[in-house]
């Protein structure tokens, strides 16, 4: 199943983000997809800022990952659009930012197809009118939660 709902503007995309943040509890896979400009980043943002993060959140394009350790959560910031091959990230010891106690927020995860897990929840972002229309759907039981638990609180 899938689920939707258009956000008009960036104030409303941090706030889609802040409730992400909420619902994951601080732990999980999620992809996040669309084209550049979308809106990805800021989603990331309201996300961090549901966690009580103050400073600044920019994408992690050159350095593929951004890590933060906010509100007794460790939360990591993928951003994959950069990345020539899937194998680099097995350099970069993908395989360890991937546990039961982390949330994993991924922009362009199709540049580490093979490499990445299944994600709990996808993501994708697309222009509506003035604003975003975001789609999310679901990839384990755990990613039914979390959809079921965003269209709860929407």
């Amino acid at each position: 199943m899938q689920y939707q709902q258009v956000l008009a503007d960036e104030e409303a995309m941090v706030a889609f983000g802040e409730r992400l943040s909420t619902v994951s509890e601080g732990r999980g896979v999620i992809f996040l997809q669309g084209d550049l400009g979308m809106g990805k980043t800021t989603l990331c943002r309201g996300v961090l800022y549901g966690f009580g993060h103050k400073g600044a959140v920019k994408s992690p394009t050159y350095t593929l990952v951004e890590p933060y350790d906010v509100g007794g959560k460790q939360v990591y910031h993928f951003d994959l659009y950069r990345l020539a091959d899937p194998e680099e990230l097995e350099y970069l010891g993908i395989r360890d930012y991937f546990d039961s106690e982390s949330l994993c927020l991924i922009e362009w995860p199709d540049k580490g197809r093979g490499i990445l897990p299944k994600p709990d929840l996808t993501l994708e972002i697309d222009i509506e009118g003035r604003g975003r229309q975001v789609r999310w759907q679901p990839g384990t039981e755990y990613g039914q939660v979390l959809a079921d638990r965003l269209m709860e609180q929407k």
